[in-house]
């Protein structure tokens, strides 16, 4: 059995699983991430890949990070969330492990998890849209992953949907994940309690009364009890999220648009409200097919699965 190492690389956290030929996860491990310093992220990832080494015959190692990668998969870039600028990944690791090595990026790599082995494995191309603290995207066009002509395609969270908007982490303003990520979903939720704090009590009694208090995961657990505030909050997340990908499915025309990241776990209390914007702003939508959209399915581990998997071929 071919068996391969994925290791997912985040701003607090490294996770590291030796991957089978199906997408299964034989077996995992954890370390906090030394997100400020370039040399101790290396040494955490070959700790981590000789520990899982020691107990399983690995052909080979993909590393999935939030980053900017060069076309040869090869060289880190930049990475916002770690102290990462032009490394040259994949030589120092290859050299430290032994073994050869890819790098990609993290939606990259969830988007090829997902095609392979997740949501979209009957498809033949998607759009991935990981909603998270940011957004993050990838995409998979005729089968086969797009990077670009310089390694660095699907960033759709940069897509920029207001001209004189928010200011983004990039510098630039008006990005999507401005509107549509789960940092937005909590403005919101704060803007509209603190305009209105009666139409909220529930979410306030939460939060000692503390508007700055409301986080992500507590809109969702409301919305999903029949919150009115928060079902609210949820239809104006997803709707900024189908009216970003509405400009993107322009070019690219997905046939499956998989979301992902941990606001998906509201289902079809985001879903409904952002298809529904997708269809209101794709051009010619009554005269053309419509994606479908698909929930993705393998959780956290979709970049761990995808980069091993990438590592593989």
């Amino acid at each position: 059995m071919s068996l391969t190492i994925g290791v997912d690389v985040g701003g607090t956290k490294i996770a590291g699983g030796v991957v089978d030929t199906d997408g299964r996860v034989l077996e995992t491990v954890r370390a906090e991430s030394p997100a400020e310093d370039s040399q101790a992220i290396v040494a955490a990832i070959t700790e981590m890949v000789l520990r899982l080494s020691e107990r399983h015959r690995i052909e080979a190692v993909g590393v999935s990070a939030a980053a900017f990668i060069d076309a040869a998969r090869s060289t880190v870039l930049f990475a916002p969330n770690l102290a990462w600028r032009d490394v040259e990944l994949r030589a120092v690791l290859s050299e430290s492990v032994n073994l050869p090595v890819v790098v990609e990026n993290d939606g990259n790599a969830a988007a090829w998890g997902e095609f392979t082995h997740g949501a979209a494995a009957d498809a033949d191309d998607l759009l991935m849209v990981a909603v998270g603290t940011g957004v993050g995207g990838g995409l998979v066009l005729d089968g086969a992953l797009h990077r670009g002509g310089f390694g660095i395609a699907g960033e759709i969270g940069h897509v920029r949907v207001e001209r004189n908007g928010r200011k983004c982490g990039c510098g630039r303003f008006g990005c999507l994940e401005q509107y549509a990520s789960g940092t937005a979903l909590e403005r919101f939720a704060r803007e509209a309690v603190t305009s209105d704090p009666t139409s909220a009590a529930h979410l306030l009694d939460q939060v000692g009364g503390d508007p700055e208090a409301i986080e992500g995961p507590m809109i969702t657990e409301a919305a999903k009890a029949g919150d009115e505030f928060a079902i609210a909050r949820l239809a104006e997340l997803g709707t900024w999220l189908g009216e970003g990908v509405a400009q993107i499915a322009a070019v690219i025309d997905p046939g499956v648009i998989v979301i992902g990241g941990g606001v998906c776990e509201a289902g079809d209390l985001l879903i409904e409200p952002m298809r529904s914007a997708y269809i209101d702003n794709l051009t010619g939508s009554q005269h053309r097919p419509v994606a479908d959209f698909r929930l993705a399915t393998l959780g956290n581990t979709a970049g761990l699965i995808g980069a091993a998997d990438l590592a593989r071929h």
